[in-house]
């Protein structure tokens, strides 16, 4: 492997490596009272403003590709559900049910870009759906169900990050800056809208409530996770435009063994066999998905 194809790999590892351990610094800023809603806000409204000082084009051109509105909105979703859910679920379970993502993708662009998925496509499905049986199956619970609020959470940021992936697709023709704002931007946008409803209906504290609270309990983490973001953004960019989208996809999936094994190790998850087989069949789905998109650009 030459030095420039090593160097995206390892670009794309660092993202997989923030995102990975991302539960962590969201448990601090939780448990110094900042809920996960505030704390994406506050975040990614940082990050936000950070990459509007460094890219102040990338707004401009919304009025020409309003869809941008919709990767916005998809791409906060994305933040809000999967931030809360490794926040205050199992790290595993949460990071597993996420990677259903290729099979949302493969019923969207069915729906919204007229591709009929395969037999080979089908088959991948079936896999993966068993996997999250496994996965969501306990032996306390009567049917497979999501059992609670961070199981319903993973798998619907999962669909909103499929979602985003076709949106992305959709805009593949307009700048690159816009996209990135756009995505930034929502996890700014969404997380305040959200946060402050939720707190309106009374289901998050307050923000006010910080007030009694240490602000240097918390500021180094949101500092910390916004520059983590935004670079683990600019590796993503970097390593995905270097490598094929299998190559790319087989990288990322080390999020999951870094997420598994931190967890883990820090106890904030517990490996069951069901947990473990469940999720192997959950990343080979992904593997094999992902093997098929690459074929089928290279066909």
């Amino acid at each position: 492997m030459t030095t420039r194809p090593m160097l995206a790999v390892l670009a794309l590892a660092l993202n997989a490596l923030v995102w990975g351990l991302s539960w962590w610094p969201l448990r601090q800023l939780d448990a110094a009272g900042l809920h996960p809603l505030w704390a994406t806000a506050a975040v990614f409204t940082l990050a936000t403003l950070v990459l509007t000082f460094i890219s102040p084009q990338g707004w401009r051109h919304f009025h020409q590709h309003p869809q941008l509105w919709w990767l916005m909105a998809a791409s906060g979703l994305t933040n809000i559900g999967f931030n809360w859910a490794v926040t205050t679920g199992d790290v595993v379970r949460v990071v597993l049910l996420f990677y259903l993502m290729p099979t949302w993708s493969l019923l969207l662009a069915w729906w919204m870009l007229g591709e009929r998925p395969t037999r080979g496509a089908l088959m991948r499905l079936s896999l993966a759906l068993v996997g999250v049986l496994l996965v969501l199956k306990t032996p306390e619970s009567p049917w497979p169900l999501p059992q609670d609020l961070p199981d319903v959470l993973a798998l619907l940021a999962g669909f909103c990050f499929a979602l985003t992936n076709i949106w992305l697709l959709r805009l593949q023709h307009t700048p690159e800056s816009s996209r990135m704002v756009a995505m930034f931007g929502g996890g700014a946008l969404m997380a305040v809208v959200c946060a402050i409803l939720a707190t309106w209906a009374g289901v998050i504290p307050a923000l006010s409530m910080l007030a009694t609270n240490d602000i240097g309990a918390w500021a180094p983490y949101v500092l910390g996770l916004s520059a983590a973001f935004l670079v683990s953004n600019f590796t993503l960019q970097y390593g995905a435009a270097r490598l094929s989208a299998h190559t790319t996809a087989m990288v990322m999936m080390s999020e999951v063994v870094f997420a598994s094994v931190s967890s883990v190790a820090l106890g904030a998850s517990a490996l069951t066999w069901r947990v473990g087989l469940g999720g192997g069949m959950i990343v080979l789905a992904a593997l094999l998905a992902s093997q098929a998109h690459t074929d089928k650009t290279h066909a």
